[in-house]
């Protein structure tokens, strides 16, 4: 097929203006097909086709050293989109951080001096934000007096960004960033563990046999909250039996703290599990900047944010359970 086609109709066809068809002539990308006896440019329907795959190429943000060397055969098409596809997501990734800045800006009054801090703590490296964490952890368990295991999982609950995280977790993660430096934060935090674990009973519980018990408690608890939210009825025998084996569980872990058995007390410890936390959901001060550190972690690292109303569901069923006959 020869058609030749004026500039005019080939601006058109693609979509290009005319003088950007002229400029990629003169860049030596899509030169004319032929010229008139005028001079007047014109153009196939190869050299069309060329001129829409520089259009697109263009509006994708290659340059045109790049474009230059796909039209020559120098580089194929897919090395070319690789190359600009990792220019994309780099650009991708700055906008998140930006948006989620801007977003942070309209949801809070932010200063001057905060609107620096955000972007620099968005723009950290992995390195940099763990040794963020990292002093935060140094500070509050220093000199606390438990046995180093505890310590080390407490120091465990840190934040992990991922490679393109979502303007939900950026925000979070300047949220959080901003809390661990805070001073009143920090140093309640600090005082809180130091008060807890100041105790017999409160260094007792952070030994590694206590440590695997609520490890087994809590085990045991997700295995009741998968049965509940799958319908099992509270007046089944598996339902029954987990419930159960809760009070049993709760029973040794008491007797364990205390040296006492009391299987009452057992008993209303499951079928009072999670009216803490909905409580503690509250409070004010220190229970609720605890709750809302973990709260921020979760949604930085993807993972379910604790939800009260579910634990007391839960513990509804459990106590629905036990009440069968």
């Amino acid at each position: 097929m020869n058609d030749l086609y004026s500039i005019g109709d080939v601006a058109g066809r693609t979509g290009l203006s005319v003088s950007a068809i002229r400029f990629y002539a003169d860049e030596g990308l899509v030169p004319p097909t032929r010229l008139t006896e005028g001079g007047f440019r014109q153009y196939d329907v190869h050299a069309i086709a060329r001129l829409e795959l520089v259009r697109t190429l263009r509006e994708l943000g290659a340059g045109l050293d790049g474009i230059r060397q796909v039209l020559a055969a120098d580089t194929t098409l897919p090395e070319l989109a690789v190359t600009h596809l990792r220019l994309v997501e780099k650009e991708l990734r700055r906008f998140r951080a930006r948006r989620a800045v801007l977003r942070t800006i309209v949801r809070q009054r932010t200063t001057t001096d905060q609107v620096s801090l955000m972007h620099k703590l968005v723009s950290m490296s992995d390195d940099e934000r763990d040794r963020l964490v990292t002093r935060f952890w140094d500070f509050v368990t220093e000199g606390l007096d438990v046995d180093p295991g505890y310590v080390e999982a407490l120091r465990s609950r840190r934040p992990e960004l991922p490679e393109e995280p979502s303007a939900e977790q950026l925000e979070a993660w300047i949220e959080l960033a901003e809390i661990v430096q805070d001073k009143e934060f920090r140093t309640a935090m600090r005082d809180s563990l130091h008060r807890a674990f100041g105790t017999g009973r409160g260094r007792l519980m952070a030994t590694p046999e206590m440590m695997a018990r609520a490890e087994r408690r809590e085990k045991l608890f997700r295995e009741a909250r998968a049965a509940q939210q799958a319908g099992v009825p509270a007046d089944s025998p598996q339902a029954r039996d987990i419930a159960e084996r809760m009070v049993a569980d709760a029973a040794e872990f008491t007797a364990a703290m205390t040296g006492e058995q009391d299987p009452d007390r057992a008993r209303r410890s499951v079928t009072e599990f999670g009216r803490a936390a909905q409580q503690s959901s509250r409070l004010p001060g220190l229970a609720k900047l605890l709750t809302r550190y973990a709260g921020l972690v979760a949604t930085i690292n993807g993972t379910p944010r604790p939800d009260p109303d579910e634990a007391a569901a839960v513990r509804e069923w459990m106590a629905a359970a036990l009440a069968q006959p």
